[in-house]
């Protein structure tokens, strides 16, 4: 058939794509390159389009082509159901970057259960609880317990990229799939958890720093116990608002600080450096952030948390740090090769886990090259990435 030939769909599908993706009209026009009219028309049946402008729009919408052939739009739940919730994001009304994103981790998710079912391995369990009645000082000790990381480890990794590395592995131990996701701007959300069982997700942001991520991490973490004891809900279902979920927040901000410093480590690493009388401009609080590997604003928050800044302090520091940050210049990521790009995005786990079915014959090559979004020809480098590790300074967009 011609590429330039009209072709018959279902315009109910096309209807269905574009809101199910969260774009408006005037975007898919623009994108294909007709008027904004032509669009409407077709979902109103009154035209049709192309073969190359319904293939052109699979691929923007990321659907494939056989959608729009279907006899009526399929029955999904909304995507609010799955993923908590989250501080400027209005259920129903998240940016089509989210929504592709949440789509696509819960794809992984589903993928890699079904895979360890093909190969006989156990799923384990996500067994970390937490009640907001509790102190989250107590829930972060609990936590970092969990994840068996040593203050010795911690304070001995090279840089901020085995640091991040190093807090994702720890987590996935936990039964915690670990995903990044790119494309997403940073003001409309750094990290975010799905709250199904087994093997709930924690996803951070691929446009965080390194030093950032381990926060971002530990924060969705907190949450997921707190789902785990029915103490929050997904956001669809989520009734709490203003204070009282800010509440909520602040146990996870404060937990996820205690998780990542312990009392006794942040006590002994300020009395090293010889900071006990509180001189904590932003040059001090950064040589506490390199022993950490924190960022300067998560450690700050870790300062007042534990007294060592009081509130108006620590308010008056973040509004120079934030003057601060404005002077420096834009961070460019560095080069990631496709294998990096694929670890980062789906985790060590999930990438082991395909290759592991593919050579149990329990997948395709096509399968695989879906799963991990990597073409088959670079699955022996992908092989000898898993096996020698990643570089730093890697990019995940």
């Amino acid at each position: 058939m011609p590429s330039n030939q009209a072709i018959a769909v279902n315009p109910s599908l096309l209807a269905w794509a574009r809101e199910e993706s969260g774009y408006a009209l005037d975007k898919i026009a623009r994108r294909l390159n007709v008027k904004e009219e032509r669009v409407a028309a077709w979902e109103k049946g009154e035209r049709q389009p192309t073969l190359r402008q319904l293939e052109n729009l699979a691929r923007f919408l990321h659907r494939p082509l056989s959608v729009f052939f279907m006899p009526r739009p399929p029955q999904l739940p909304p995507l609010a159901t799955e993923y908590r919730r989250l501080p400027d994001v209005e259920p129903g009304h998240e940016s089509p970057e989210l929504r592709l994103a949440l789509r696509q981790m819960l794809t992984r998710r589903e993928n890699a259960l079904n895979l360890m079912g093909e190969l006989g391995e156990a799923i384990p369990e996500f067994s970390l609880r937490a009640h907001l009645r509790e102190s989250p000082t107590e829930v972060g000790r609990r936590f970092r317990v969990a994840m068996g990381v040593e203050v010795s480890t911690q304070l001995g990794w090279a840089n901020e990229w085995e640091a991040w590395r190093g807090w994702r592995a720890a987590v996935e131990r936990m039964g915690v799939l670990v995903f990044q996701f790119p494309k997403v701007s940073l003001a409309e959300v750094r990290g975010l958890a799905l709250l199904r069982t087994p093997m709930p997700v924690a996803a951070v942001n691929g446009k965080e720093i390194p030093a950032a991520k381990a926060f971002t991490l530990c924060h969705e973490v907190v949450h997921l116990m707190l789902a785990a004891s029915n103490e929050e809900a997904p956001a669809a279902r989520e009734l709490r608002r203003g204070n009282e979920w800010m509440d909520v927040e602040r146990f996870a901000e404060v937990a996820a600080s205690h998780a990542l410093v312990p009392e006794d480590a942040l006590r002994g690493m300020i009395g090293q450096l010889g900071f006990q009388h509180g001189e904590w401009g932003i040059e001090n609080v950064r040589r506490v952030a390199k022993e950490f590997r924190l960022t300067p604003l998560a450690t700050a928050t870790r300062l007042r948390e534990s007294g060592f800044m009081a509130w108006a302090q620590y308010n008056q520091w973040r509004e120079q740090w934030q003057a601060y940050v404005a002077t420096l210049p834009l961070r460019s990521g560095g080069f990631a090769t496709p294998m990096e790009k694929a670890v980062n995005r789906a985790g060590r786990p999930f990438a082991q886990l395909v290759l592991e079915a593919l050579s149990a014959n329990r997948i395709t090559s096509v399968d695989a090259s879906r799963y991990l979004d990597l073409k088959f020809e670079h699955f022996d480098k992908l092989r000898a990435h898993l096996t020698t590790g990643p570089k730093d300074m890697s990019s995940d967009e």
